[in-house]
């Protein structure tokens, strides 16, 4: 593993927070942010340290990763080249709602171009292999459960393109020049409704509240966001039924994470997946 170069927090002012840590931007340096984990983790931002350079060497528009850090009192971070001027499509959307159609169809233009990327296969993970762990390891589902979860997994189609692995709408940011991926860590490869699956279950399945404090705007603001999305990335064509039909068990795919992180069952999650259980 990498040395972490020592740093003092005392040279960077918080900036922002999320579920793993904290953002700080360099306070004479504009062009330097720290993305700063909680105390204690260091195999988390090597790993996405590592996984930052390989996506930025892939052509994926992204932030440049820089190198690992640790800071006085033990805290393990990266830092990336920042993006000046920058904004999240979510946070876009919740300050300027009118517009949540065209921050839903740039955003998924981005979604689309990213998923036609072809990656080397042996240096990335299959979202596949990934969901068979995170299956095999949850405890909150039964034996017949896991089996019909693990044959719609099995059954959907395979691929070798890009997938972001977290791919919400805080999660793409944009000046007015250009557009970017960020929060890379879980990149890896295969079918794309793995991914679109959480841009549906961040507007459509996850509660109010929860939208509110993460992505800052009421539930229908997501869910316009939503529509708006599915037809610039489906096509106009496709009734918008039949896409969420088609999309639910991956979104519902996502509670092997999030029952992962919290350690609980997540019933309201689990409606993705009505149609396997």
């Amino acid at each position: 593993m990498i040395d972490p170069v020592k740093i003092s927090l005392s040279d960077y002012v918080l900036s922002g927070g999320g579920a793993n840590g904290e953002s700080y931007d360099h306070k004479t340096d504009p062009g330097v942010m720290l993305k700063l984990y909680f105390p204690g983790k260091i195999q988390q931002p090597y790993d996405e340290m590592m996984m930052a350079r390989k996506v930025y060497e892939l052509g994926i528009p992204s932030p440049e990763p820089g190198d690992l850090v640790v800071t006085e009192d033990g805290r393990y971070g990266i830092r990336f080249r920042r993006i000046l001027g920058k904004k999240s499509y979510a946070r876009a959307t919740g300050d300027n709602p009118a517009l949540v159609g065209q921050y839903a169809q740039e955003f998924a233009q981005m979604c689309k171009q990213l998923h036609t990327v072809h990656v080397d296969t042996t240096r990335f993970e299959n979202v596949k292999d990934r969901y068979y762990r995170l299956l095999e390891s949850n405890p909150f589902f039964t034996p017949q459960q896991k089996d019909r979860i693990g044959k719609f997994i099995s059954d959907a189609p395979d691929s070798d393109t890009a997938i972001h692995g977290d791919l919400q709408f805080g999660n793409a940011i944009f000046t007015d020049t250009s557009r970017y991926f960020i929060d890379l860590g879980d990149f890896c490869y295969g079918y794309s409704l793995f991914d679109v699956g959480m841009v549906y279950l961040c507007c459509c399945l996850s509660h109010a509240d929860f939208i509110e404090e993460t992505f800052h705007m009421p539930k229908p603001v997501a869910i316009k966001f939503w529509q708006e999305f599915a037809v610039a990335y489906f096509g106009q064509d496709r009734p918008l039924k039949d896409i969420e039909e088609e999309i639910r068990p991956y979104a519902g795919l996502k509670t092997l994470i999030v029952e992962r992180d919290t350690n609980c069952p997540m019933p309201e999650l689990r409606e993705g997946m009505a149609s396997l259980l």
